[in-house]
C-alpha cells in the first residue's frame, strides 16, 4: 500500500519543480543507471531523501518515517513484515528515537548520476545538484505568480507577463484605469498621451510587497495531516495547493487505505475478544457447579434440613467458596511476591554483570593498547637488531690492509642466472686500503660483460664513497692486482693494472660508488670449467684483490 503512492508520484512529475516537489524521495527515473536496492526507501520505494536507518537495518526517507509515525501509534517496519512476518521483534518497531541519520548512504546518493526529466531539458549532473537545478530549470512548467491561472515554461514567463498575462496591469496616473502592460504605452485619455507617465505600481508589485510582508509567517499545507511537508507563506501555499492537486489526492488515498486497514484490524481483534469471552464464562461456571455438588458438607444435611433451610445452606456454601478463593488469592499473592523478589534479584545480578562487563571491556581495551605498544616497540627493536647484525657481518668480512679474499659459492646456479639475465653481476663486500683509507669493492660478471660477454669471466674494481674521502688524495692512483686462485695451488690466474688518472672511475665519488673499471676478458669461460684446473671446486671459487698501498 505504501509503495503505490510514490510510484504514481514518480511516474507523473509535478508541473513545477521546487524544494517540496519530491517529499517522499526522488523518483528512480531521474537516475542514469538503475539505483541499487540499498538506495531505495522501504516505504515509498523511491531514491532516499535524507535517509534514516532503523534498528532493524532498513532505510526510510525522513519525510516517510515522519508520516508513518504521525499516522500510526505502534508502527512496525513494513519491510520486516514482508520478509518474515513470523520473526517480528522489538527492533522492528518504528520510533523517532530509534532511527538515526545514515551519513554513508546519503553521501553515496549525493554522488549518483541523474538527469532532468522535464521535456526539452538536457541537464545532467549529480544528485546533490539536482534540487538546485529544479529551481532553475528553464523548461519547467510553473504557475504565473500574478494569479492569472496559466502555467507556462520558466523561460517564457517574462514574455507571458509582458504580452499575455491579463493580471499584469499598470494603473494610468491620469484616469486611474488599470491597463495591461502591452496597452499602456499606446493609451491616451483626456486628449493627452500617457506615454510620458511611467507605471508606478502593478498588481504584481503589490503582490510582491504583500508576499514579503507575510514571509515572516510560514504556515503548513492544509494536507500536512496526511503527509505533505510543504511550508511557506499564504501565497506560496495557495500556489502549492493549485499545482499539487494530484499529489494531494494520492496522499489522501494512501491515508484512507491506512485507516481502512486499521479499522479491519480493530474489528478482527474485537471479534476475537468476544469469542474468547464467550468461552470463558461457561468454563468459569462449570467448576463452581461441580464444587457445589461434590461438597461433603452438602451430603451431610438431612433432606428436611435442606428443604427448610435452603437459604442458610446457600449462604454457607457462598462463604466457603469465598473463603477458598481468598485462600487461593493469598497463595497467589505470596507467589507473586516471591517472583517479584526473584525478578528484582535477577535485575540486580544483570546490572552487576553489565557493570562487570563494562569493567572487563575497559581492561581489555587497555590490554589491547598495551599489546599494540609492545608490538610497536618489538618492531623497532627487530629493526635495530637487523641493523646491528648487518654491521657485525660487515665488520667480520671487512679488510683494512688492501688485501681482500672473496669466496663465491653456488657458482653453477649464479652462472646460470647471469646467462639468463636474472642476476647479471655480483658485488663483493666492501674493504679498505687502510683503517681510514679508500673504500672499495669488486664486481664480477660470471658470463662476461662488454667485449667478454658470453666468452669470458669479467672482473672489475669499484671505488666507493667512504667516510674519510675528504682527507684522502684524489684521484685514486694505487696499483690493483686481480687473482683467481687455483684450489690445487698449481696455476693461479693473475692480472694487474694501474688506474687511469683521467678516468671518472678513480675520481672522488659523488654518489654511492663510481663506474666499475677492470678486466672484461679476465678469464675464458672454457678455462674456468676445464677439468685441468681447480678454479671451481665443490661449486666454489676464490677471487683475490691486492692493492699496493706504498
Amino acid at each position: 500500500m505504501a509503495e503505490n503512492t510514490p510510484r504514481s508520484l514518480r511516474d507523473t512529475p509535478g508541473s513545477f519543480p521546487d524544494e517540496n516537489e519530491f517529499p517522499f524521495g526522488y523518483p528512480p527515473s531521474i537516475c542514469e543507471d538503475a539505483p541499487g536496492q540499498k538506495f531505495l526507501c522501504s516505504n515509498c520505494n523511491n531514491v532516499l531523501k535524507k535517509a534514516l536507518q532503523t534498528l532493524c537495518g532498513h532505510r526510510y526517507c525522513s519525510a516517510c518515517l515522519a508520516w508513518i509515525l504521525r499516522n500510526n501509534k505502534n508502527a512496525i517496519c513494513q519491510k520486516c513484515k514482508e520478509e518474515d512476518p513470523n520473526t517480528l521483534g522489538e527492533e522492528s518497531l518504528l520510533a523517532e528515537e530509534r532511527a538515526f541519520g545514515d551519513a554513508a548512504i546519503n553521501k553515496e546518493i549525493s554522488e549518483l548520476r541523474v538527469h532532468c526529466v522535464t521535456l526539452g531539458c538536457s541537464w545532467s549532473g549529480i544528485m546533490k545538484d539536482f534540487e538546485e537545478h529544479q529551481s532553475l530549470c528553464e523548461y519547467a512548467l510553473i504557475p504565473c505568480h500574478t494569479g492569472c491561472g496559466l502555467v507556462v515554461m520558466r523561460r517564457k514567463l517574462a514574455d507571458h507577463l509582458e504580452n499575455g498575462c491579463v493580471k499584469n496591469v499598470t494603473v494610468c496616473q491620469q484616469c486611474q484605469r488599470s491597463l495591461p502592460s502591452s496597452q499602456h504605452q499606446e493609451h491616451s485619455c483626456e486628449g493627452s498621451l500617457c506615454k510620458e507617465q511611467k507605471p508606478v505600481q502593478t498588481e504584481t508589485a503589490s503582490e510582491e510587497k504583500s508576499h514579503s510582508a507575510s514571509s515572516a509567517h510560514r504556515d503548513g499545507c492544509c494536507f500536512s495531516e496526511v503527509g505533505c511537508a510543504f511550508r511557506g507563506s499564504k501565497e506560496k501555499i495557495k500556489e502549492h495547493e493549485k499545482s499539487s492537486v494530484g499529489a494531494h489526492m494520492l496522499l489522501l488515498l494512501q491515508h484512507m487505505r491506512q485507516l481502512q486497514g486499521a479499522l479491519r484490524s480493530a474489528a478482527r481483534a474485537a471479534q476475537g475478544c468476544t469469542k474468547s469471552a464467550g468461552k470463558s464464562i461457561p468454563d468459569l461456571q462449570a467448576p463452581a457447579g461441580l464444587e457445589f455438588s461434590r461438597d461433603p458438607d452438602v451430603d451431610s444435611f438431612p433432606g428436611s434440613a435442606v428443604a427448610g433451610d435452603g437459604s442458610v445452606l446457600r449462604q454457607l456454601l457462598r462463604e466457603k467458596v469465598i473463603s477458598e478463593l481468598e485462600n487461593k488469592l493469598h497463595v497467589f499473592e505470596n507467589i507473586v511476591a516471591v517472583l517479584n523478589k526473584e525478578v528484582e534479584s535477577s535485575n540486580l545480578e544483570i546490572l552487576a554483570f553489565r557493570r562487570q562487563s563494562e569493567l572487563d571491556q575497559n581492561v581489555i581495551r587497555g590490554l589491547e593498547l598495551k599489546i599494540a605498544e609492545l608490538h610497536r616497540c618489538l618492531t623497532q627493536k627487530d629493526a635495530g637488531l637487523s641493523s646491528l647484525h648487518k654491521s657485525l657481518l660487515f665488520s667480520e668480512q671487512a679488510s683494512y690492509d688492501g688485501i681482500f679474499l672473496w669466496k663465491i659459492t653456488e657458482v653453477g646456479r649464479k652462472l646460470q642466472d647471469s646467462v639468463t639475465g636474472r642476476t647479471v653481476s655480483l658485488y663483493s663486500p666492501a674493504f679498505y686500503t687502510a683503517k681510514y683509507g679508500y673504500k672499495v669493492c669488486l664486481r664480477v660478471y660470471l658470463n662476461g660483460d662488454g667485449t667478454g660477454k658470453g666468452t669470458h669471466l669479467s672482473l672489475f674494481f669499484v671505488v666507493m664513497k667512504g667516510d674519510y674521502d675528504a682527507l684522502l688524495p684524489w684521484p685514486f692512483r694505487h696499483k690493483v692486482t686481480f687473482m683467481l686462485l687455483d684450489q690445487n695451488n698449481r696455476e693461479h690466474v693473475i692480472d694487474a693494472f694501474r688506474p687511469d688518472l683521467s678516468s671518472a672511475s678513480f675520481q672522488r665519488p659523488v654518489g654511492d660508488m663510481n663506474v666499475a673499471s677492470g678486466c672484461p676478458t679476465f678469464l675464458p669461460l672454457a678455462k674456468l670449467q676445464s677439468p685441468k684446473h681447480a678454479y671451481v671446486k665443490e661449486d666454489t671459487l676464490f677471487l683475490k684483490c691486492i692493492i699496493e698501498t706504498n
